[in-house]
């Protein structure tokens, strides 16, 4: 399988519109940053998108990607869902319904978002969803089986996902112990880190990623959902144990 980032930053983005600190103002593509959202591709070439935010049509168009299969959604916060409306070109080449895997309350939200794309007579060139109803207990999806992770992003609950030895998680304050079981000793984990220091309520921040690291033991460990705070991507990955590293837009891990 393949895991590919098609963004790494928060909700803001990076570079943040009308910031102009070092990591905003760098050259560096590493430090640009569209919001977080994951492509993997499966043994049998299926694609799985995980979240689909504002940033969705330009990854796509960046990355010569040009079929998502199905959608898996963490939350419904708008940087993870307010670019679906953009799957419109692919839903019509496919001639079916995106299915998009998502809890209960998600895929209410969703509903009200985009009440368009589910009325029963739609009008020409709407999208249209098929939703899936998960829990936490692990489930097939083509050639895949994956296990949702259930954390706390503030006071709502929101899922991860691990397939095979790789779990990938963003949006995270809180993990409780029975999940980080499912996270123990894999080969590769990936936590959102929004910044260095100041606690967040809604998200881990370095300290506690590090932590974590010493915790659960992954092989490798990214970091994903940062924001212009963490600072610039060449100068903190030097300062990260050796095996944690700053993910960049682009970046692929073969698992």
């Amino acid at each position: 399988m393949k895991l590919k980032f098609l963004g790494t930053g928060t909700s803001q983005g990076v570079p943040v519109i009308g910031c102009h600190c070092e990591v905003c103002a760098s050259l560096n593509p590493k430090d640009k940053r569209f919001r977080s959202s994951v492509l993997i591709t499966t043994e049998n070439d299926k694609k799985i998108l995980v979240d689909c935010g504002p940033d969705f049509r330009l990854q796509m168009l960046d990355n010569h990607e040009d079929r998502v299969d199905a959608v898996l959604i963490t939350h419904e916060h708008n940087d993870h869902v307010i670019g679906l409306d953009d799957m419109r070109p692919l839903i019509f080449r496919n001639g079916n319904d995106m299915n998009l895997f998502c809890n209960q309350r998600v895929g209410m939200e969703i509903k009200n978002r985009f009440p368009y794309a589910f009325s029963e007579v739609k009008y020409p060139g709407a999208p249209s969803f098929e939703l899936h109803e998960i829990e936490n207990k692990p489930f097939s999806l083509f050639d895949a089986e994956i296990t949702p992770i259930e954390v706390m992003h503030f006071r709502i609950p929101i899922f991860g996902f691990k397939l095979k030895s790789l779990a990938y998680i963003t949006d995270a304050s809180f993990i409780a112990e029975i999940e980080k079981e499912k996270l123990k000793n894999l080969d590769y984990l990936i936590l959102n880190c929004i910044r260095r220091e100041e606690l967040h309520p809604a998200h881990f921040i370095l300290p506690q990623i590090l932590e974590l690291n010493d915790e659960l033991k992954p092989k490798q460990l990214f970091l994903t959902h940062i924001s212009h705070h963490l600072g610039l991507h060449d100068e903190t990955e030097k300062e990260l144990p050796e095996n944690v590293h700053l993910a960049f837009d682009g970046l692929e891990i073969e698992f």
